[in-house]
């Protein structure tokens, strides 16, 4: 699930830190970072798997346009980690292929 991390963030002294929660696995990170960063930093490498072909992706752009760093985040699919900032008790899980709408399978069409 996770290796040696990508890369590390100063944290000062006295900065607050909370706890998340992804894949089972507890981090403590600082408040106030975005997801994507937190889970970076804790050594995640892939956040979820292409809808053809299930390939493993990750964070790539970090600023909202390329949609690589989709997760569950608290039960929600698709939201986009490097836009959302951590909070404490947050549970956050890869995202398997694509989110099906609320009430729709995948694919289902409406006229």
């Amino acid at each position: 699930m996770t290796t040696e991390p990508l890369f590390s963030i100063a944290i000062q002294r006295n900065t607050p830190m909370v706890t998340i929660t992804f894949e089972g696995q507890r981090m403590i990170v600082p408040e106030g970072i975005n997801v994507a960063a937190a889970l970076l930093t804790g050594g995640a490498r892939d956040f979820r798997s292409s809808i053809v072909g299930q390939a493993p992706r990750a964070p790539y752009c970090m600023m909202g346009v390329c949609f690589e760093c989709l997760v569950e985040i608290d039960g929600i699919p698709g939201r986009q980690s490097c836009l959302i900032q951590v909070r404490d008790g947050m549970q956050i899980k890869r995202q398997l292929g694509a989110s099906a709408l609320e009430g729709e399978s995948v694919g289902e069409y409406h006229e």
